[in-house]
């Protein structure tokens, strides 16, 4: 085709470049308008949308992707009937699972934006929310604390670590129940056993940033943490404390030896750590 148009010449001014008219499909010279080729067949791709909105234009000629943590619900066909009838062929509902399922994704989705996670975090906390459902190994429970268990599963999983102290505020469940659940869901899913434990040092840099700390003091503090946690790992035993016990001990430590006045309190605020817990 293109070859063809390349020999399309007009024949009173065959030095000039014709100008395509793709919506007639003519080639038209533009010094004296003669049409030199008509009904001109386009083969390139059509990127209409299909839909009952008429300004909806884009590129796309398909629907949307297939959502995996659905069932089949958004790959069914709209069958209309002959022309000349009022009856149109009523799509399938959506089925009691694949509603269950989309509830505890939105539910899902506005915790984890709470907690500022990330994309990769959230597919994960839902895909272990499906899992869940379909096991049936946390039945029993409210809803707030199993996707609070799941956001737990899924970001000792991404790497994006979170203690339960920094879960169940914005979850709407308490700290008992999601630990129950959490407790349920390590049983009934092998996958899940396979956790690795929590990194100190991930939860070290969130919290010296919510100290609110000047950027040089604050890298300085956050790199004397991270040292005194190691140093930490080779002289004593530190497996039996929580993550977030030894984060907000070693910020402390770390605001001593670097001079910046953070007292107990203030480091009590950003880890939810008690203070006599941190002296400990």
């Amino acid at each position: 085709m293109s070859r063809f148009i390349s020999q399309l010449a007009c024949r009173f001014h065959p030095e000039a470049s014709l100008v395509e008219d793709s919506r007639a499909g003519d080639m038209i010279c533009p010094e004296c308008g003669l049409v030199v080729a008509d009904r001109i067949i386009d083969v390139s791709s059509e990127w209409r949308t299909f839909s009952d909105d008429t300004n909806s234009w884009g590129n796309s000629r398909v629907g949307a992707a297939e959502n995996h943590l659905l069932g089949s619900t958004n790959l069914e066909t709209m069958i209309f009937s002959p022309k000349g009838t009022n009856t149109i062929q009523q799509p399938r509902q959506i089925s009691t699972t694949d509603r269950a399922l989309k509830r505890g994704y939105d539910v899902t989705r506005i915790m984890a934006g709470r907690l500022h996670l990330q994309k990769r975090v959230v597919d994960r906390a839902c895909e272990c929310f499906r899992q869940c459902y379909e096991s049936k190994c946390v039945r029993g429970h409210s809803e707030n604390a199993i996707v609070a268990a799941c956001i737990y599963i899924a970001c000792r999983k991404e790497g994006a670590d979170r203690s339960l102290k920094e879960i169940y505020p914005v979850s709407q469940a308490s700290k008992t129940e999601i630990g129950r659940c959490f407790s349920k869901i390590m049983k009934g899913l092998s996958e899940a056993n396979r956790l690795r434990g929590i990194d100190v040092t991930n939860l070290i840099p969130r919290f010296c940033n919510n100290l609110n700390l000047d950027l040089t003091q604050e890298m300085h503090v956050r790199k004397a943490s991270i040292y005194i946690v190691e140093r930490a790992k080779d002289l004593c035993d530190i497996q039996s404390r929580a993550p977030s016990s030894l984060a907000a001990a070693s910020i402390y430590l770390a605001c001593l030896a670097t001079d910046e006045r953070k007292t107990l309190n203030d480091i009590e605020q950003v880890t939810d750590v008690k203070a006599s817990t941190i002296q400990q």
